[in-house]
């Protein structure tokens, strides 16, 4: 018996709970730091203005007076303009998720074996991650068959991302025998045609797609692909947002069923940069 951590315990734990507090995504646990980060926000403003202060004015560091005038200028400014506030924390996350994929770029465009469909070439690269008890995730699916349509160059990236019910990792196993087997499209497809994530359901799903039933009925109870559904939950918290469905394109990270016009939007930004 495998001595890794349970994967199906702690994906329950956090995803089934939370999938409810989603308003557009399935979403999993996320610690929530809305009222500090503002104040910590406001106390950088404040040093960096002072460090500002004795770099361009001053050759040493203003003295206790000083500080205490530029700091009160800061907080009445602050007090005054309280928008800079959140615009300044965007601002700060979209570097930081700039950031995360870049360092993440290879892992998050690299498929798993078979789960990828459109240009084997591609000059852009949609990664998505999802779950198949995700109703979000099953109506993105026409937005992204029209986007592969009408762009020869676009090749969508799928990662499982087994958040949402209990259910959700034997299908997301399932879905990597798939990958393995050449079945992935044809069972990704029927997979949210079921429109649940139950034994049954998912093994029906694979039948159809062409795979053996009793290799699916194994590949639930299996836990021998949970080490890349794990890399796949580490990723997903690397960005900072553990929901589905997630999208990354070029540099930008999109959470929820944004709908096709924000999806092409990404994408041909993503093409004018590259």
């Amino acid at each position: 018996m495998s001595e890794r951590p349970d994967l199906k315990t702690s994906l329950r734990a956090g995803g089934a709970l939370f999938s409810a507090l989603a308003a557009r995504t399935g979403a999993l646990a996320s610690p929530r730091r809305g009222l500090l980060r503002p104040l910590l926000l406001a106390g950088l403003v404040a040093g960096g203005a002072v460090a500002a202060y004795a770099a361009v004015g001053q050759a040493a560091a203003p003295s206790a007076s000083d500080r205490a005038a530029i700091e009160a200028v800061v907080h009445d400014y602050i007090l005054a303009h309280p928008e800079i506030i959140p615009q300044a924390m965007q601002r700060l996350r979209e570097n930081q998720l700039t950031q995360a994929v870049e360092e993440n770029r290879s892992a998050l465009e690299t498929p798993y074996r078979g789960a990828w469909e459109g240009a084997a070439q591609p000059d852009v690269t949609l990664v998505t991650f999802m779950d198949y008890a995700c109703g979000y995730c099953r109506a993105s699916l026409p937005d992204i068959e029209r986007l592969l349509r009408e762009n020869p160059g676009l090749r969508v990236v799928y990662h499982e991302l087994p958040i949402i019910a209990e259910g959700s990792l034997g299908a997301a196993r399932v879905s990597l025998l798939a990958a393995d087997t050449g079945h992935f499209k044809a069972f990704h497809t029927a997979m949210y045609a079921a429109g649940n994530v139950e034994p049954e359901s998912v093994v029906r799903a694979a039948t159809a797609s062409g795979i053996d039933a009793a290799r699916a009925r194994a590949a639930l109870e299996s836990d021998s692909a949970d080490e890349t559904l794990m890399a796949n939950v580490r990723l997903a918290q690397a960005l900072q947002v553990q929901g589905t469905p997630l999208f990354v394109v070029g540099n930008q990270v999109l959470t929820g069923a944004v709908g096709y016009d924000q999806l092409k939007a990404a994408i041909a930004k993503a093409r004018g940069a590259s």
